[in-house]
C-alpha cells in the first residue's frame, strides 16, 4: 500500500487540497494520503524544508512526499524527483531539496521531463500526481526524468561563526503554532562551538543565559502557584528537532501573544549566541 504525504502552502479555504487527494485516490489504489501541513507561509522554502525534513523520517521507507510550494514550472524553477534515505520527494528546484538533504548525498535526483504531454497551471495536480503514481507502481525515476547531479542550493540560511570562534550568528527560520521562534542554530553546532562555555543569547532586546531541557523546567513548581513566574516567562530550549527555540511559557498568539510578537522578532530576524 502506497503512502503519499502532502506539504503545501495552499491552506484549507480553497478546493486545491481536496482535488489533489481525489486525484491520488483515482490513480493509486488503496493509497494512504497524509497531510503534513497545508499552512506553509506562501513561497517559504526554508519553512517547508524545516517541517518536511523533521517529519518524513517518521514514515515508512518507500513513502512518497509531494511538495506543493512555489511549484509552478519556469526555466529557473524546474521540477525534480529525488530518492533520499529510502524516501521519494517530488517538487520544484527552489532550494527545498537542498535543505532537506543538507550535506548528505541523495541516492538519485532527476529533472522531471513529462511536461511535453501535460499543459498545466496546477503542476501538483497535473504533474506531481502522475509522478507519484509512477513511483507507487515501482516505476524508476529515469522513466519520468533525466538524471542530474546539481540542484539549487540555498546557503544563506546557515548560521555564521565569527573568526574568533566565540559567536554564532543565526536567524529565525520558522514560527510555530504557539508563536515560538525556531532558529537555524542546531544543538550540535552550539555544543561544538560553545565547548561548555557560558553564553548569552541575544534576540533583539531579549537575552537568555540558560537553555532548559523542556518548557516546564523553566517554572519553579516548588513555589505556590500565585508566586510562580509563569505568565510571560521567556525561555530557550533545544526542541525535538534539535534546533534552538525561543519561547514564552504557555503562549497563545491569539490572546496573550507569542514569542515572535512579544520579542519583536519575525522570520529571518537575527539571533546571536555569544560565548564567554
Amino acid at each position: 500500500m502506497a503512502i503519499v504525504t502532502l506539504t503545501t502552502d495552499f491552506g484549507h479555504k480553497d478546493y486545491s487540497v481536496s482535488v489533489i487527494k481525489a486525484a491520488l485516490l483515482n490513480q493509486i489504489p488503496e493509497v494512504t494520503v497524509v497531510d503534513i501541513s497545508h499552512e506553509i507561509s506562501p513561497y517559504n522554502a526554508s519553512e517547508t524544508a524545516y517541517i518536511l525534513k523533521n517529519a518524513f523520517k517518521a514514515f515508512p521507507e518507500g513513502s512518497i512526499h509531494i511538495i506543493g510550494v512555489e511549484s509552478e514550472w519556469t526555466p529557473e524553477n524546474k521540477h525534480l524527483a529525488m530518492e533520499f534515505e529510502g524516501h521519494f520527494f517530488i517538487g520544484a528546484d527552489n532550494g527545498i531539496f537542498s535543505m532537506i538533504k543538507e550535506d548528505l548525498k541523495a541516492d538519485k535526483i532527476v529533472e522531471i521531463t513529462i511536461h511535453k504531454t501535460v499543459l498545466s497551471s496546477f503542476p501538483v495536480l497535473d504533474v506531481f500526481i502522475h509522478v507519484a503514481a509512477h513511483i507507487a507502481r515501482k516505476g524508476t525515476l529515469e522513466v519520468i526524468g533525466k538524471t542530474i547531479t546539481e540542484i539549487k542550493e540555498l546557503t544563506n540560511i546557515n548560521p555564521v561563526i565569527n573568526p574568533e570562534g566565540n559567536q554564532i550568528l543565526g536567524s529565525v527560520i520558522y514560527i510555530d503554532n504557539y508563536g515560538n521562534l525556531i532558529t537555524n542554530i542546531k544543538k550540535t553546532l552550539f555544543n561544538e562551538i560553545g565547548k561548555s562555555r557560558s553564553f548569552t543569547i541575544f534576540a533583539r532586546t531579549v537575552k537568555f543565559k540558560t537553555i532548559y531541557k523542556g518548557y516546564s523546567e523553566a517554572i519553579d513548581f516548588g513555589l505556590p502557584k500565585t508566586k510562580r513566574e509563569e505568565d510571560g516567562k521567556k525561555l530557550a530550549i533545544f526542541n525535538s528537532a534539535g534546533h534552538l527555540e525561543l519561547a514564552v511559557y504557555k503562549s497563545n498568539p491569539l490572546t496573550v501573544g507569542g514569542a515572535g510578537s512579544l520579542f519583536g522578532l519575525d522570520y529571518r530576524d537575527p539571533v546571536r549566541v555569544q560565548f564567554d
